[in-house]
């Protein structure tokens, strides 16, 4: 009801056309006083206004305030940010400066003539040496003035290089004063803007449900020294959760329950769909929501439960092992007590046994897995995804669709990275992503082949879900689609070079959905 709500006054909302370029809002359910209401946020900043009222939602009391304020027009941190933005202005004119330009044309014509001067004198020396071995030969001169004459010229171009040189020097230095000068704003830029980053999160006082404070300096440098140099991520402290959370312990409201969903168009990095739930982030979030749930009984992780499982074995002899994973089980040991392909396969193979996970599946992904036994078969089968000798085939359910699919066959090619503020979601980023191919057929409307050409992570999750691949979330995806009961994705094919044989084997298990 909560959302609902809420979703009705976004849709008539006077800052849609900033919100439709797209933003996490959330809602916090709550206790207070015995009567149960709702709390509303939205992540970062709106900054348009109500042009009627010449108001933002927070004015209103629609949203949530934010924990710290400090975009207040005379407060310390935009007072700061305008001289690094000063800052920022006399870099560029000195970068761009005629001066600095004229230098360094300058310092290029006087490199270039040095050059060509030298070289000039060089065919000058040839052609006299030329001249001084004819004189030889004909003995028409004596050995010493021919001698004296090598000498001097040798002597003169050691001469012409240092006038040059000191010519260079000169300029050389120069050119170095402007960039000392734009290297010492840089730096002075940088201590700047690395204190008032500093000062800010130490404005962000996180309460917990004890009543405790604690500033975002003090959470991250206990939870992630190492990772974050001891300084929170841009944007710490900015989301829902914690301002939801803050509110709620500053008005004595005990929280129940919340939730996050995404409104407007999908960026093109992250996977996000309109009105989808998403969890709270991993690098910016989960520190500081360790520290805020504190005193609250939370419910446990779904993910760090004990489960039993079987595992069946399709194919086994002494060198390999195919197995089909159930789906919620992981391929190795993590740091829940969960079940992995790997410990029941070493349980199955006895304590001298040393099996190896050639390949990998999601936990929430079902189907083929091979486990070598021995290292000679492991590094062969190693080898083969390497060099993409190894076939697969998964099955997959893709969220419905109102739309039909622009082609029943394609290829999907992305450049994929981790997103290090939220792992292990996966990111596009052309710059620095490294490209992932997965051909596909669609078998009927929402059922779908998918032919990975690569091995990255979450790849065939995220070519469905992405904007720019099929736009359509693989059923039951919760990082990058809606929650059902399962994932409905399934490693039906698997073909390979037997490791010991060198026979071409396959295998196949079709998908319980």
């Amino acid at each position: 009801m909560a959302i609902q709500e809420l979703k009705t006054l976004l849709g008539h909302a006077p800052y849609r056309n900033e919100i439709d370029r797209g933003k996490m809002f959330g809602v916090l359910i709550v206790d207070n006083d015995g009567q149960t209401g709702y709390l509303q946020a939205y992540s970062g900043q709106i900054l348009a206004i109500d042009e009627a009222t010449e108001r933002n939602p927070q004015d209103d009391r629609e949203f949530v305030p934010a924990i710290f304020d400090y975009l207040l027009p005379d407060g310390y941190f935009k007072q700061e940010e305008s001289r690094i933005s000063f800052l920022n202005q006399q870099i560029r004119e000195l970068e761009t400066s005629l001066c600095l330009k004229e230098a360094k044309l300058h310092l290029s014509k006087l490199q270039s003539e040095a050059s060509n001067k030298i070289s000039d004198y060089r065919q000058h020396m040839k052609a006299c040496k030329e001249q001084r071995d004819k004189a030889r030969n004909s003995g028409a001169t004596d050995e010493d003035s021919l001698l004296k004459e090598s000498q001097f010229q040798k002597a003169e171009l050691r001469r012409l290089k240092r006038s040059l040189a000191a010519e260079i020097d000169i300029q050389e230095e120069k050119v170095k004063k402007y960039i000392r000068e734009i290297e010492e704003k840089k730096r002075l830029r940088k201590q700047k803007s690395d204190a008032l980053q500093g000062w800010l999160f130490s404005q962000f006082s996180m309460l917990n449900a004890r009543g405790e404070n604690k500033t975002l300096t003090d959470i991250f440098h206990d939870s992630f020294s190492q990772a974050y140099n001891q300084m929170p991520p841009s944007g710490a402290g900015e989301c829902c959760e914690p301002k939801l959370l803050q509110y709620a312990y500053a008005n004595h409201m005990k929280p129940l329950c919340m939730a996050m969903f995404w409104w407007g168009e999908s960026p093109r990095q992250e996977i996000r769909h309109h009105l989808h739930f998403y969890p709270a982030c991993q690098g910016k979030c989960k520190p500081i929501l360790d520290w805020m749930l504190k005193g609250l009984d939370v419910e446990g992780n779904p993910l760090e439960e004990e489960q039993s499982q079987p595992l069946p074995i399709l194919y086994e002899d002494n060198d390999i092992i195919v197995v089909s994973k159930p789906a919620g089980m992981l391929s190795i040991p993590g740091k829940s007590k969960r079940q992995s392909v790997l410990s029941l396969i070493k349980e199955h193979c006895g304590k001298e046994s040393d099996p190896m996970i050639v390949h990998r599946l999601d936990m929430s992904t079902s189907g083929l897995l091979v486990v070598a036994k021995n290292r000679e078969c492991y590094w062969s089968l190693q080898r083969q995804f390497k060099e993409h000798t190894v076939k697969k085939r998964y099955i997959a359910l893709l969220s419905p669709s109102p739309k039909k699919p622009l082609q029943v066959k394609g290829t999907i090619s992305l450049p994929l990275t981790a997103d290090t503020e939220d792992r292990p979601r996966q990111i596009i980023d052309f710059k620095k992503g490294k490209m992932s191919i997965t051909e596909y057929e669609f078998l009927d409307e929402n059922r779908i082949a998918l032919y990975p050409k690569t091995g990255r992570t979450h790849q065939l999750r995220v070519h469905c879900a992405h904007r720019e691949g099929l736009s359509r979330p693989i059923l039951g995806d919760e990082l990058y689609g809606k929650r059902a009961e399962r994932l409905y994705l399934h490693a039906e094919h698997l073909e390979f070079t037997h490791p010991a044989t060198d026979e071409r084997i396959h295998f196949e298990a079709k998908a319980d959905f």
